[in-house]
């Protein structure tokens, strides 16, 4: 009777709380600090994120258009992003005023207080101070519901905007009666060519009172339809105290007929109706996790996190089911919902993984829309946005997500072609994928964030490896399990780090802590740990569990801060562990594999009580479109996704008492902090428990790595072929090199190093006794020219050394990826160098060449000067060339600032001067900062 009457009280304790579960949300969370998140009203996984704009400059912190540091709104638009690093969207933004109306944004904006501020799931609501007008707004899922209350009499207006936040490429206006207009807007920012058709209905007639265009015609306020790259208009109307106009905006991404077909998610003009139907579809959605607590703040951050996982990825067709693919033609979804907005590289962790336990049907709708990318944009989704591809972030991490789901027998997909999509975006030849195929790991000779590149598409392989093993397709299946080992080419038993390689041997000089170009969005500790798919060889890798252990602590009791650049995303740092960004999110897991999980229950705590507030800036790092909350939820509840595509959890303490989790319709099942075993594994997955995951591979030989002090050499230079330890080899003698010279077809031994005295391609591989080889690499070093030397007197960023002074000399020219390291740069100053000949000589050419990536903030010098010396005491000055590229250009540029000097000239010191353009100018995101100059080769003949 005493456990019946507990459980009665536990099951009411539960559905109180399940009532009511919109109130507990509070969307400031996330909006101060690097959060990156609006507080508008948006329904579950939406097409409208209805929200202010209070930043419309670009800045990184004003990604979602809106943070909390503010005080100035510029209007309310349609669409939003949840937490990402790129900014876009801000689509149809309306703002009321009164007055004589004003187009210009700085003048229609308003102040605002966040007293007069409110932000719940589903609604939103502020004072605009400058006109005393009161907003609210709510939504449906593609209808934005707009509520202006004005405090004063006099002329109210509503300015649209479609110049707001993006650059327009295409704007049109359609009047159909004082009532109701349609509009185009097709937009450019981080998705390159962005659709967006929207209906708006007045409760009132309104009137047109002014007018912004650059079409070639002169338009009026009678005219029926407005175009051009510039567009905005006031609508109008005379108003009293305390009179009310609502405005109802529906959007779709396929053309006017459905926006209008979506107009009819919300009849007629009952606010708070809408606003109560909003409430009641996050109560449903927040009830699919129900937790037993107390504490306010706890409930507030706990539903808050579930909320942000739950407002995207974003409805992206009409209710017809309509949508626009990515090959720009509408098509319509037959037996599935298409959706848009699939931040792959962050939500592959967690976010997807959870879904995977409360929203099944979502997760096959997620599957069939990246498979209809596939069919219609030539490949599986990266980072889509708006039916773009923007190519952002690294991997091909919706294999993750299709693995997953199968593994965890989820159906309502095509396996097959699944599969077929995974294999397709595996076997391309881009993003590094031809030197990874061919010699097992990315170099940064072949592609930039070259280490990251490596481990992550070994991970996304092994994960293809399990779809060909659902499948029975055992030559692909051990195919991909060879390359989900590629993490052992990178990684250096020596240092025990994942490191970089150039030119066939270890990057150098190497430190762990620096953050580079080398690692997305972090350094060489954020990545030595991904090796999700095999684990047990990481820890062997590390040497053993004890060694592991030390590794891990060392990570989070190290020094927290990094060296190298600025990395604004890596925040939350514990030692050189860092919340704030992806990379990190499994590592506190890791203590499981070796029998300490009591570490991991301690760290976990820590991040779940310091990391998460009930405040704006509440978030540790960017939201990432959930992720971050994902985290949270999943973590909470004692459960988190270390290796996605493998059914079962790793696991930990549950953060609360008692957990309600609805994973389907028919089903709920709980979690109890104070119930024993191991049931948290397989928690939702019951049915899997006798299907244990096993699977069997060959081990592969890690490549053997090519050692000399530089790339290039003046008289000769000296040549090792080194090996890693192989952990599963115990004699090491059995293991042999090979290697041969300028594609001689005959390898030979390896037997001590050697010396070269010209240019030459070494090739070089690993056998042992009894298995395959290694795969081969490769290394060129190359002879110098000449025998000029340098003296640089300007000092470069050590991001971007190039190997050092001589590398202006060594005769290897960088491409237009400076990324990959082959460029020296050089930010706010001038670079001035001189060149020693050794000897005079008559000079009749001068080169020096310059790269261009302004959005990186490297742009061409203002003018280059040549000086010519005899004795490096008096120069003068030989030729001056002028810059003539637009530094406005974005596409990446190389210029060769050459001279052919009209008469021979004598000289034994020629001193290049280039002269910085300075600040960034007002137009550029990242105005007032400083430039850079990159320069690669100099030539003088």
């Amino acid at each position: 009777m005493k456990f019946q009457l507990t459980s009665l009280f536990l099951l009411i304790s539960i559905s109180t709380y399940g009532q009511n579960l919109h109130q507990h949300v509070n969307p400031m969370i996330g909006t101060g600090g690097h959060g990156h998140t609006y507080p508008g009203a948006t329904v579950p996984f939406g097409m409208v994120q209805l929200s202010p704009d209070t930043r419309i400059d670009g800045s990184w912190d004003g990604c979602s258009g809106y943070h909390y540091d503010d005080n100035t709104i510029y209007g309310f638009s349609h669409t939003h992003l949840n937490g990402t690093g790129c900014t876009d969207y801000g689509d149809i933004m309306l703002m009321p005023t009164m007055g004589e109306p004003t187009l210009n944004p700085k003048e229609y904006s308003s102040t605002f207080s966040h007293a007069k501020e409110k932000a719940t799931a589903g609604f939103y609501s502020v004072k605009l101070d400058k006109h005393n007008i009161d907003v609210a707004l709510t939504s449906s899922t593609r209808v934005g519901f707009h509520q202006y209350t004005f405090n004063n009499s006099g002329k109210a207006n509503i300015i649209l905007d479609l110049n707001h936040r993006d650059k327009l490429l295409q704007g049109e206006v359609r009047i159909v009666n004082s009532k109701t207009i349609e509009i185009l807007r097709r937009s450019e920012a981080w998705a390159k060519d962005q659709y967006v058709f929207a209906r708006i209905e007045f409760s009132q007639p309104m009137q047109i009172n002014k007018i912004r265009n650059n079409n070639a015609a002169q338009a009026t306020s009678t005219d029926k339809l407005f175009t051009g790259t510039q567009l905005a208009l006031s609508f109008s109307k005379s108003v009293s105290k305390g009179d009310k106009i609502w405005v109802k905006v529906a959007l779709s991404p396929t053309g006017y007929e459905g926006a209008k077909l979506n107009m009819s998610e919300i009849p007629g003009w009952n606010f708070n109706k809408v606003k109560e139907d909003a409430e009641k579809l996050w109560d449903q959605q927040l009830a699919k996790i129900q937790i037993t607590e107390t504490n306010t703040d706890k409930l507030a951050i706990f539903y808050t996190a579930l909320y942000h996982t739950m407002v995207q990825p974003n409805i992206a067709q009409d209710i017809d089911g309509k949508y626009r693919g990515r090959d720009n033609k509408i098509h319509k979804a037959e037996g599935f919902d298409y959706y848009s907005v699939f931040s792959l590289w962050d939500t592959f962790r967690g976010a997807h993984p959870l879904y995977t336990l409360i929203e099944k049907k979502r997760t096959t709708d997620f599957i069939n829309t990246f498979l209809k990318q596939y069919e219609q944009g030539g490949r599986l989704p990266v980072w889509e946005l708006a039916s773009n591809e923007t190519d952002c972030m690294i991997g091909y991490h919706s294999v993750s997500v299709m693995a997953d789901a199968m593994a965890k027998g989820i159906k309502g997909f095509d396996y097959e072609k699944a599969f077929e999509a995974a294999k397709h975006s595996a076997m391309l030849d881009h993003l590094g994928l031809e030197a990874y195929k061919r010699q097992g790991f990315i170099s940064m000779d072949d592609e930039h964030e070259s280490v990251s590149k490596t481990v992550e598409y070994a991970y996304d392989d092994w994960c293809i490896a399990q779809m060909a093993l659902i499948l029975n397709k055992k030559d692909d299946y051990d195919y991909f399990m060879k390359r989900s080992q590629s993490w052992k080419n990178v990684f250096d038993w020596n240092t025990g780090f994942m490191r970089p390689k150039k030119n066939g041997g270890w990057d150098k000089p190497f430190d762990p802590r620096e953050v580079n170009n080398n690692f997305t969005e972090g350094n060489s500790w954020h990545y030595s740990f991904f090796v999700p798919q095999d684990i047990p060889g990481m820890i062997e890798a590390y040497g053993g569990a004890e060694k592991f252990e030390a590794k891990l602590d060392k990570m989070f009791n190290s020094e927290s801060k990094t060296t190298g650049r600025e990395q604004v995303d890596v925040t939350g740092l514990i030692g050189q562990y860092a919340h704030g960004n992806e990379p990190s999110h499994h590592m506190t897991y890791l203590y499981n594999y070796i029998g300490k999980p009591e570490k991991t229950v301690k760290r976990i705590n820590y991040i779940l009580n310091e990391f998460y507030k009930n405040t704006p800036d509440g978030l540790i790092g960017n939201e990432d479109c959930g992720q971050m909350s994902a985290w949270y939820v999943l973590s909470s509840m004692g459960i988190y996704a270390v290796t996605p595509g493998k059914a079962g959890w790793s696991t930990t303490e549950p953060y609360f008492k008692t957990i309600k989790v609805q994973l389907n319709e028919n089903k709920v099942d709980y979690i109890d902090k104070t119930r024993t075993g191991d049931y948290l594994q397989y928690f939702g997955l019951e049915e899997f428990q006798k299907k244990p995951h096993q699977d069997s591979w060959q081990p592969i030989i890690p490549v053997p790595v090519i050692e000399a002090k530089s790339k290039s050499f003046k008289e000769k230079i000296e040549i090792s072929i080194l090996y890693n330890k192989l952990d599963f080899l115990d004699d090491q003698k059995s293991l042999k090199a090979y290697y041969r010279m300028d594609n001689n077809k005959t390898f030979q031994l390896y037997e001590k190093p050697f010396i070269i005295d010209e240019t030459s391609k070494i090739e070089a591989y690993l056998a042992p006794d009894f298995m395959a080889t290694s795969d081969t690499i490769s290394a060129t070093f190359f002879k110098k020219p000449n025998n000029y030397s340098i003296d640089i007197k300007s000092k470069y960023n050590p991001q971007y050394h190039a190997g050092g002074a001589e590398g202006l000399l060594d005769g290897i020219n960088g491409t237009t990826n400076w990324r990959k390291g082959d460029w020296q740069g050089y930010q706010g100053q001038d670079f001035e160098a001189t060149v020693d000949l050794q000897s005079e000589k008559t000079i009749t050419e001068c080169n020096s060449t310059f790269l261009q990536d302004s959005r990186s903030w490297i742009l061409m010098p203002t003018k280059v000067e040549y000086y010519v010396s005899t004795d490096n005491v008096n120069f003068t000055l030989a030729r001056t060339i002028d810059n003539t590229l637009d530094p406005a250009e974005t596409e990446n540029t190389v210029t060769n600032f050459g001279v052919k000097l009209n008469s021979a000239i004598k000289a034994k010191y020629v001193k290049i001067k280039a002269y910085n353009y300075g600040k960034l100018p007002e137009w550029h995101q990242g105005a007032g900062g400083d430039a850079f100059i990159f320069i690669d080769e100099i030539t003088i003949k």
